[in-house]
């Protein structure tokens, strides 16, 4: 992986053997693919968003109540909606030097054991994100600012995202238990 300048785009997530799984997967990439679109969107839109406030405030002196909590929010969605599509590419924090010095059947065993744990704290996190969302939509919950936007927005995006992110880990699990093993 590299962290500069990319001469070529990067691969795409590798296909799994069986049919089911491959197909799954392939919905999965075109969900992340499009909400990394929408992310990119969100982004600058938060730029803007952000920077017209800055004007508006020491230029005109007209101040704005709204913008950090929709900067904030965007910034949320794109945290966790993301999230699937960087774990799709394995982009999440690593340990690089581990496989290069591990024989390859450890390897797929160390691999496959961080999905099992990630996958686990993921559906956890999932479901507590749902909890939330449901809490703050039945209760009517909203932030404590002027604006007070309603709070079920940040939770809704967390639990959608974290979900496909759980997903993206499980899809992953399937393909390791179900791939055709390749000479090294």
């Amino acid at each position: 992986m590299s962290h500069g300048f990319e001469i070529a785009p990067p691969k795409g997530p590798p296909v799994p053997d069986h049919p089911f799984v491959a197909r799954l997967a392939k919905v999965l990439e075109w969900i992340n693919n499009a909400i990394v679109r929408i992310s990119m969107f969100a982004m600058l839109l938060t730029a803007f968003i952000l920077t017209y406030s800055v004007v508006t405030r020491y230029l005109f002196k007209v101040p704005t109540d709204w913008q950090d909590e929709a900067s904030v929010f965007m910034l949320i969605g794109v945290t966790f909606f993301s999230a699937a599509y960087v774990q799709s590419y394995r982009g999440h924090i690593g340990i690089e030097v581990l496989s290069s010095i591990l024989p390859p059947a450890v390897n797929r065993f160390r691999l496959l054991m961080v999905d099992i744990i990630s996958a686990t704290f993921c559906l956890f996190f999932s479901w507590k994100s749902w909890t939330l969302f449901h809490e703050a939509w039945v209760d009517g919950q909203t932030t404590s600012s002027t604006f007070a936007p309603p709070l079920w927005i940040p939770y809704a995006m967390m639990a959608t995202g974290m979900t496909l992110l759980s997903l993206q880990i499980l899809v992953q699990i399937l393909a390791a238990a179900t791939n055709k093993r390749r000479p090294a």
